[in-house]
C-alpha cells in the first residue's frame, strides 16, 4: 500500500502495520489492523520475529513484532485514509517496492518461512491460529 498524501511518509509503500491498543495481544492487533487497512479477514497468521526501533521524536525504543498474514481471499483492498494506492505484486517483487529496508528483509525472511504455504516443520512453533 502507498501512503496517502499529507501522512507520515507520503508516497512510501508499505506493509500493513498498526500499534498494539491497549488489552490486546500482538496477535490480535495484527488481525485488526489487517481489516482496518485492507478490508481482508486473516485466515492464518505466523510469527516471524520481534524488531527493535528508534523513534527519535518521541525519545522512545519501540518494538515491532512481525507476523505473515493468510487471507481468506486476493481481491481489491478496501484503502483506509492513510492510504492511497494499493497492489498485488509477487513477494519477490513487492520486497523492492517497499520503502523500509528491514521491511523488505522480512518479506524474504517470511518467503523462505511459509512460502510454501504452510512453515513446514515450523508449523508447530511459528503458527499462531
Amino acid at each position: 500500500m502507498r501512503r496517502a498524501h499529507g501522512v507520515r511518509c507520503t508516497g512510501a509503500w508499505e506493509v500493513v502495520h498498526g500499534r498494539i491498543e491497549p488489552g490486546e495481544k500482538p496477535e490480535q492487533a495484527a488481525r485488526r489492523e489487517v481489516v482496518e487497512e485492507t478490508g481482508f479477514t486473516v485466515e492464518r497468521l505466523y510469527n516471524v520475529t520481534c524488531l527493535p526501533f528508534y523513534l527519535p521524536k518521541q525519545d522512545t525504543v519501540n518494538m515491532a513484532v512481525v507476523f505473515a498474514a493468510f487471507v481468506a481471499a486476493r481481491g481489491d483492498v478496501r484503502l483506509g485514509e492513510e492510504h492511497d494506492a494499493s497492489e498485488w505484486l509477487p513477494a519477490t517483487q513487492a520486497a523492492e517496492r517497499i520503502a523500509w529496508p528491514r521491511a523488505r528483509e522480512m518479506i524474504r525472511d517470511i518467503i523462505q518461512l511459509v512460502g510454501s504455504g504452510g512453515a513446514g516443520p515450523l508449523e508447530d512453533v511459528l503458527l499462531v491460529t
